[in-house]
């Protein structure tokens, strides 16, 4: 990287062009020519599948914002990261109300929504918790302490109470996890334990049960740490809905998911360190539906991912533009169930013969073009051991999907393009501005972090 004022010569430049290694590695690369528009859509099939008209009288919508600032207190390069999960509930039925009595009161519309969020201040490269002894030990506290504190009633099991009710279906990987100390003077595998307990070794010093989702091991002692935060907020997210519904669950509210759907932005899956748990929530999700199934006579659980950027949502546009530049191959109100080797072969290139998303989802994916033709990828939940099957896609490995297109169908949002109005909401609940939120929370942080 260059310094700040200087600029690059010439003599890299053609010794890249001139080197031999560089041409012969070149010249080993392929790039795959895929089908044209047209070829792709007969591969895919779309098809036509009648929405419902069923309307939840609820709905929450769920989206998580970070950001990262400097903390200037003596060390370079010192961060702090704000991270808030915002749950807006959507009062669908007054919403449709208000819709026929165009223009409505925005003050009226206003009371459809209610909104409840998780905000936390996490450690960064630089920043120690008093009475500990560095920035990792620092945040594995703190994101212990933030789902301990975390819970949707007074009553009831904390977010720390509902991540320990998954790790007991944690699948067994080939790598073992080390003590969070590298100094730990024991050579034993590290043993996970509930709440706050202590390593084994003489020295004796605090582990957490959330220390198994591994944040810690990626953190940068000499830099950002954006992407752990980013890890973080994910799995505060998704932990979040398994939470709802085992709140729900203990106070015998199940039969009002009959009623009741939930959105959240993004895939239903989880990357990077504590991907692991995406299989925990697959089993948890699975063992709640069995439950919900018999309060509402029969009815699955309604949980919808929707993407807003991303490698499929740019093939989805790719497929509906004609040779010409214009939209419409796509058929309106069709549906793109996708396969593995659909995926694999036009989307994400991959000769694995392991499936597509088989360590990170709990659910699969589908495109959907709206009655107004907005462009909607979307994800359901497998909430049975066949909906797992990506080798084939059939509709009745999609749960509720005729009740999933008919909501996007009613709340495709004309504010931004192919965008989801309960999501629009979520994210101005959740979204922390860039420029003005930074200096917000710069300060805030340089105000009340000790010296």
């Amino acid at each position: 990287m260059p310094y700040e004022g200087e600029f690059a010569g010439y003599s890299p430049l053609r010794r890249i062009v001139e080197s031999e290694r560089v041409k012969k590695l070149l010249g080993s690369y392929k790039v795959r020519n895929a089908p044209d528009s047209s070829g792709l859509l007969q591969i895919l099939e779309p098809i036509n599948i009648q929405p419902s008209d069923w309307i939840p009288k609820r709905l929450i919508a769920i989206d998580g914002s970070h950001a990262e600032v400097s903390i200037k207190n003596g060390f370079p390069g010192a961060e702090a990261s704000y991270i808030t999960v915002a749950s807006v509930i959507l009062d669908i039925a007054k919403m449709k109300e208000l819709d026929q009595q165009r223009p409505a009161d925005p003050k009226e519309f206003r009371k459809t929504q209610t909104a409840e969020s998780i905000d936390c201040a996490l450690p960064g490269c630089n920043i120690i918790i008093e009475g500990e002894t560095s920035a990792e030990a620092s945040l594995r506290k703190a994101v212990f302490e933030v789902f301990d504190a975390s819970r949707m009633s007074a009553d009831g099991e904390s977010l720390l109470d509902t991540y320990e009710s998954l790790p007991h279906y944690k699948p067994n990987t080939e790598r073992t996890q080390k003590c969070p100390y590298e100094d730990c003077p024991t050579e034993e595998e590290y043993q996970r334990g509930k709440k706050q307990y202590a390593c084994s070794c003489n020295l004796s010093r605090a582990l957490y049960s959330t220390d198994a989702l591994r944040f810690h091991e990626r953190m940068n002692p000499a830099g950002t740490n954006g992407a752990i935060f980013s890890e973080i907020m994910q799995v505060l997210e998704r932990v979040w809905v398994i939470h709802i519904l085992r709140t729900m669950e203990a106070k015998r509210w199940l039969s009002s998911l009959r009623r009741l759907a939930i959105v959240l932005d993004g895939l239903l899956a989880v990357f990077g360190q504590p991907a692991w748990i995406s299989q925990t929530i697959i089993k948890e999700l699975c063992r709640l539906n069995r439950e919900v199934r018999k309060a509402t006579g029969g009815k699955d659980i309604l949980l919808i991912g929707v993407e807003k950027t991303g490698t499929f949502v740019q093939h989805f546009e790719d497929i509906d533009r004609s040779a010409d530049g214009s939209t419409g191959l796509f058929p309106a109100q069709a549906v793109g169930l996708l396969t593995d080797s659909y995926i694999k072969q036009n989307v994400i290139f991959s000769d694995s013969t392991r499936v597509y998303g088989d360590a990170t989802y709990f659910g699969r994916k589908f495109f959907y073009k709206t009655k107004s033709g907005a462009r909607l990828v979307a994800t359901l939940p497998f909430l049975e051991e066949d909906h797992k099957d990506l080798t084939r896609a059939e509709q009745s490995q999609y749960p509720r999907l005729t009740d999933a297109i008919g909501l996007l169908d009613q709340l495709v949002s004309s504010r931004f393009p192919n965008a989801f109005t309960p999501l629009v909401l979520a994210n101005s609940e959740a979204a922390i501005p860039l420029s003005l939120g930074s200096k917000v929370l710069e300060s805030l942080a340089r105000e009340l972090i000790a010296e």
